[in-house]
């Protein structure tokens, strides 16, 4: 039995749920309210002890981390559709292109969601209250970025990270322009990771890098992906965020 522990289907959660989708696994939805902070709960840190969501149970083993995730579900369940590729150069792509996201990709992307919204989150806790929720929170760098969070991140850090943003969109402008997917002919892992964790927010986040002369092929693709059924059933999951919240475009830990 497969159980995955996750957030509202966005980024991180949304990475795992499209590929359960896209394999037709049945799987058991176990939602977990970050905005109530339910992941620094005993119940969940006895499951993750870091802490952070998407978690997978499948017959009571453990898997964390959403790239280790995904892989295992391919490995785990061969007769599923696949989402990687079946020779070696094709995975060594597919792994390349998962690498930039979850090294140059994500953080970036990260950095501007809590700009957004987990800053004025934060700083809505009282400060007593939000001393004893930050202690909660099992990993030091996690603790370290609710209170940067909280007081505001730099000038400097925020234009670099949308420096990075700009470079991972011209990178992969250029690589849709050499292949039909990022890491060849067929959609695998790394299309789904991009898109969870960029392709679906860029537009909204960054509008001024994703003007479509600038980037016809990514516009494209991503509506390629969006359209897809399983990814619509991933975004259909449950999502209980205070509607008022919703321009949040990234995932609290």
């Amino acid at each position: 039995m497969l159980t995955l522990y996750h957030a509202e289907p966005g980024a991180n959660s949304l990475k795992c749920l499209i590929p359960l989708f896209e394999k037709a696994l049945p799987f058991e939805s176990s939602y977990v309210d970050l905005h109530k902070f339910e992941q620094h709960e005993a119940w969940f840190v006895a499951i993750n002890p870091e802490g952070q969501v998407p978690v997978l149970d499948h017959d009571g083993q453990i898997i964390t981390q959403t790239t280790v995730i995904n892989e295992y579900l391919e490995d785990a369940f061969p007769d599923a559709p696949a989402l990687r590729p079946a020779d070696p150069l094709g995975v060594a792509r597919m792994r390349y292109w998962n690498k930039f996201v979850d090294e140059h990709v994500m953080n970036s992307v990260s950095m501007w969601g809590w700009h957004r919204f987990v800053g004025v989150l934060a700083r809505g806790i009282e400060s007593g209250d939000f001393d004893r929720m930050v202690e909660r929170i099992p990993l030091h760098e996690q603790r370290e970025k609710w209170r940067t969070a909280r007081s505001g991140f730099s000038e400097a850090d925020l234009a670099n990270a949308k420096r990075k943003v700009a470079v991972a969109l011209d990178k992969v402008e250029a690589q849709l322009g050499e292949t039909s997917w990022l890491a060849g002919d067929s959609y695998t892992l790394a299309d789904i990771n991009f898109y969870a964790h960029c392709g679906m927010y860029a537009a909204r986040m960054f509008p001024d890098l994703t003007d479509t002369t600038r980037h016809p092929r990514l516009a494209a693709w991503r509506d390629r992906i969006a359209d897809r059924p399983a990814v619509g059933d991933a975004l259909a999951m449950p999502d209980h965020t205070n509607p008022a919240l919703r321009t949040f475009t990234g995932e609290v830990h």
